[in-house]
């Protein structure tokens, strides 16, 4: 009976364990369910994730590693440079690496190597871009690996410019999506990597190229179209299996989505955006100006002394759609508040939390604030009332002086 009883805990724990790893963020009945890989869909603007599962296990990123070329790629260089292909670079790329054929010698422009690595996916346009921008292969990768460290991205690793294969070069779901999101603060990350195709223009080595982009989701036309995405970088490799990162916008909302090792990563892509959009919605908590509360100021004159305290900007939250709960806000004010105060001045803060997420906006002054003038007129009244008996005083001690003198 014990040995049951055991047995039933024990089945019990493992289960919880086991389905932890499946576990959404949202309980909302239409989320979908995702069988492999890892996934990590977020709002940019709030950093909430929206669906997560595995996103902390470490998977190999493949081509997905290239938006970490190009980030420092557009930090270092101009886009009108012109670059210059080593052997070493176009030579290294492994048979069955997907290449833009570039020729040792060959000259090409940053913005057209860029073209070729998020577009096409080139690997060799990575490692000509790595040679350029770090001086050598080995000193790009150090730079990689400074820049995730300054991001905060430690479960990443990379050994190299654009998806090798190799154990020591891997992700999460959650760092890649936090990469994507720090790469689309660049305008050109985000228009070169939403391009559908590209074209570059005969070269002194070869003759013009044309390449559709390697996500189908950018593709008008095609089976896996999804016309809210404007950004995105695909990756394969066997031990990799399928890897996408995208952004997509709609109804205000950006939001970024990573799935790794799932072979059917288009289709999963579109339909945790298509949850996303379904369920949640940027909605003003509350407007700028709005009058959070009112305070009483110390020290104020009676015409200013009550102070309406304004949201200094409107704060935008991401919500579910249907939650229609009512707000509390948490003020916290500025210590020893008195007057003179003049309007617009910051006198606090204003906090909201919704479903784990802070928003705070300052708080400033709707008014200004004047100054009591009771103590000025008190002591004036009471200076008065002190020349007044002076001069009573004197009065009296001459007209005394006078009658003692008669």
């Amino acid at each position: 009976m014990k040995i049951k009883r055991l047995s039933v805990i024990l089945t019990f724990i493992f289960l919880i364990i086991f389905s932890s790893s499946y576990i959404c963020v949202s309980n909302a009945s239409d989320a979908p369910i995702i069988d492999t890989g890892s996934v990590y869909l977020m709002d940019s603007r709030t950093t909430k994730p929206l669906y997560t599962k595995n996103e902390n296990t470490k998977m190999y990123p493949a081509s997905t590693t290239k938006i970490m070329t190009a980030i420092l790629t557009l930090e270092n260089c101009d886009l009108d440079e012109v670059v210059t292909a080593s052997y070493n670079a176009v030579a290294s790329i492994p048979e069955g690496y997907s290449t833009a054929d570039i020729q040792v010698g060959e000259q090409l422009t940053v913005e057209q190597l860029l073209e070729l690595l998020l577009v096409h996916s080139a690997n060799d346009a990575g490692n000509v871009l790595a040679e350029y921008v770090g001086g050598s292969i080995d000193s790009f990768v150090s730079m990689m690996n400074t820049k995730l460290n300054e991001l905060g991205l430690n479960d990443t690793h990379f050994t190299n410019a654009y998806g090798l294969q190799d154990d020591n070069h891997y992700t999460t779901a959650k760092d890649m999506a936090f990469l994507m999101k720090y790469c689309l603060q660049n305008e050109t990350f985000r228009k070169i990597s939403g391009q559908a195709s590209c074209a570059i223009p005969a070269t002194n080595m070869h003759e013009p190229r044309k390449y559709d982009s390697t996500n189908q989701l950018l593709i008008a036309g095609n089976e896996y179209y999804y016309q809210y995405v404007f950004s995105g970088k695909t990756g394969f490799t066997s031990e990799a299996k399928h890897c996408l990162v995208t952004a997509a916008y709609n109804n205000d909302l950006e939001l970024i989505c990573v799935v790794l090792g799932n072979d059917d990563r288009f289709n999963v892509t579109r339909s945790l955006y298509e949850y996303a959009f379904s369920n949640y919605e940027l909605r003003n908590v509350i407007n700028e100006n709005d009058v959070v509360t009112n305070i009483t100021v110390n020290g104020a004159s009676y015409d200013t002394r009550s102070l309406d305290l304004l949201i200094s900007e409107t704060i935008p939250a991401l919500v579910e759609t249907n939650d229609n709960t009512e707000l509390i806000p948490i003020v916290d004010l500025n210590d020893n508040i008195s007057a003179p105060i003049t309007k617009g001045d910051v006198l606090g803060k204003v906090t909201y939390s919704i479903n784990g997420v802070n928003y705070t906006s300052n708080l400033i002054a709707s008014h200004d604030v004047e100054k009591s003038n009771v103590v000025t007129y008190l002591a004036i009244g009471l200076a008065f009332l002190i020349l007044i008996f002076v001069i009573w005083g004197i009065i009296y001690y001459n007209k005394k002086k006078k009658i003692n003198l008669d």
